[in-house]
């Protein structure tokens, strides 16, 4: 390995990844070109993912050689690793055998979301249910922690964090963001970034291409991200945190749901972000108001994956 900072890319690779580990890790990376959308050509040092990852560079730097293969990334001598295109929505690399650790963690949150584990859980009690080792189980606790769904108690406990455990929980929810999320457009400072509002924009016109193929998590981030778009615009960051946080409280639930989603709601919810955004490239933040009003308020009509 060369100086800390350097970014190697040994000849001789291009396989499907060899472990459990670099798989998911392949995934994941997809998963980050998805909802980043660098531009291509753009540098994708192997520190950084391994940062954001929360993984060492050793399978990291396995599982772009893999992505560079599958002509996700390319490798230039010097530069290290850079974006050679972005993946469709919902695709995926071929010959990415299914992470383990994806199953397991998909698995936990779908079990907490319908009650079927509680609030406060163990390593030991964890490991048995699911049939892991301990180490795998560790690694599914990180990225949950990492996705700020999870915390360590005192002790040798495990508790994850508040969520929408039922529908009146999950429509006063829908009513502080209506509050919240209108406000923000409201907000002394709000600036829309034209950049940002265009990368958007393309990341839906994707989605409304191919709706049939969009995964749970793809979605989840996508919508995401645009309600917590609209929040960074106002330029105050507790309108930031309060969505942020109400993302995090919505994310057990809609994972349970998603499969109960109709595809014709996905593309409804993708329109109406159009709408939003058009009235803020046109700087008509009064329609842009309404229309978000209208939006939640269909929304939390809804009872299975809203928006």
């Amino acid at each position: 390995m060369t100086e800390a900072g350097a970014d190697t890319v040994p000849a001789g690779t291009g396989g499907a990844p060899r472990s459990d580990l670099q798989a998911e890790i392949a995934g994941r990376i997809l998963a980050m070109l998805a909802e980043q959308r660098p531009a291509p050509g753009s540098r994708l040092p192997e520190q950084r993912v391994a940062k954001e990852l929360s993984v060492s560079r050793s399978p990291v730097r396995t599982a772009m050689q893999f992505l560079e293969a599958q002509g996700f990334l390319r490798s230039e001598k010097g530069r290290g690793f850079l974006v050679a295109r972005l993946p469709e929505p919902g695709e995926a690399a071929q010959e990415i055998p299914e992470s383990r650790l994806s199953v397991i963690h998909d698995r936990m949150l779908r079990d907490r979301a319908l009650g079927h584990i509680g609030h406060e859980v163990t390593e030991a009690e964890l490991a048995e249910r699911y049939g892991v080792s301990r180490a795998l189980l560790a690694r599914v606790l990180a990225r949950l922690t990492g996705e700020g769904l999870i915390e360590r108690l005192r002790g040798h406990g495990w508790g994850f964090v508040e969520m929408l455990e039922n529908d009146r929980a999950y429509e006063d929810s829908y009513e502080f963001r209506i509050v919240v999320e209108c406000g923000a457009l409201r907000a002394r400072h709000f600036a829309v970034d034209r950049v940002r509002l265009e990368t958007m924009r393309r990341q839906h016109e994707e989605i409304m291409a191919r709706p049939e193929s969009v995964t749970s998590e793809h979605w989840f981030q996508t919508n995401t991200a645009f309600h917590e778009m609209i929040a960074e615009f106002s330029g105050n960051r507790y309108f930031q945190q309060a969505i942020r946080h109400q993302n995090n409280l919505r994310r057990m639930r809609e994972y349970a749901e998603f499969t109960g989603m109709a595809r014709a709601r996905i593309e409804q919810s993708c329109r109406e972000h159009l709408a939003i955004m058009d009235a803020l490239a046109g700087g008509d933040l009064a329609w842009a108001e309404a229309l978000l009003r209208r939006h939640l308020t269909q929304a939390a009509d809804y009872t299975s994956l809203e928006e």
